[in-house]
């Protein structure tokens, strides 16, 4: 009892440090935030809020926020749906189909997955120019409808399911489809919405690929109309805190409400060769 005593002690005396180190920063963000312009530079540094919450009402007034929630929902949403069906459909195909070059495919798809993103960028965006998609919603996620990782989850996972059910299946005259749409699929629900929510989080963060491709506020998304406001008044760090903030909250609560199924659906797919 004892020994197990100490060793929880040690565990929680390495995890809170690193915890409160990781957190700081959001943190002291927070308090930027809510702080004077008159206390942002002053040393000591104030550990402490001083409460501004008007901050926020003057940010919420330089830029279209609702607009570009919207618009990062749109497109966040976008992106989820495709990758989920995508890397279902290819996952399944991996694991549990056969057809000819299987293995020179997955091969291949997992060697796409060293190529740098920055790579891609000039031949999608000339793809995309000759669709005439630039500045759409559709332009900011189609690019991404197919992920490597998602497709290697969901082919790890399925190899996990007893082989035992698609010959059952089968003896109720079950077809592939039917039988990942109806038994596989339901079963690999950690490992779906783990990619969901790897998902979202990417897609609410993504800045470099949507500044490209937009032009207007019309379709632009919540980090690239905070990088145009914190150009706009970068001698406010007060307002640039809060305007962050204000745009990292709601995926960093989705994060710390999700993160069990993130590490359990990671943690069922098991390593199969």
């Amino acid at each position: 009892m004892t020994h197990t005593r100490a060793a929880l002690l040690t565990r929680y005396a390495l995890a809170v440090p690193l915890a409160a180190l990781f957190l700081f920063p959001f943190y002291w963000m927070l308090v930027l935030s809510l702080n004077r312009p008159d206390a942002i530079l002053s040393f000591p540094p104030r550990l402490l809020p001083q409460w501004q919450f008007g901050n926020y009402a003057e940010v919420w007034r330089f830029a279209n926020w609702p607009g570009l929630f919207a618009n990062t929902v749109i497109t966040t949403a976008g992106r989820v749906l495709l990758v989920v069906a995508t890397s279902t459909l290819a996952g399944y195909a991996f694991a549990s189909m056969r057809f000819v070059g299987k293995a020179a495919a997955f091969g291949l798809l997992l060697a796409l997955y060293m190529v740098p993103t920055e790579v891609t960028l000039v031949p999608n965006y000339i793809t995309l120019v000759h669709a005439g998609w630039i500045d759409t919603y559709q332009a900011q996620f189609i690019p991404f409808a197919a992920n490597v990782f998602g497709i290697f989850l969901m082919r790890q996972y399925f190899l996990t399911l007893p082989k035992d059910l698609w010959e059952a299946a089968q003896l109720d005259g079950c077809n592939h489809l039917r039988y990942l749409l109806s038994i596989a699929a339901p079963l690999a629900r950690p490992a779906l919405v783990t990619i969901g929510l790897l998902q979202v989080i990417e897609g609410w963060n993504a800045f470099l690929w949507p500044l490209i491709v937009t032009s207007t506020d019309r379709v632009r998304p919540l980090q690239v109309g905070l990088a145009a406001f914190s150009f706009t008044d970068s001698t406010r760090p007060e307002l640039l805190a809060a305007g962050a903030f204000m745009t990292t909250l709601p995926v960093l609560i989705l994060f710390l409400l999700a993160q069990r199924q993130l590490v359990g659906g990671i943690a069922s797919t098991g390593i199969r060769g």
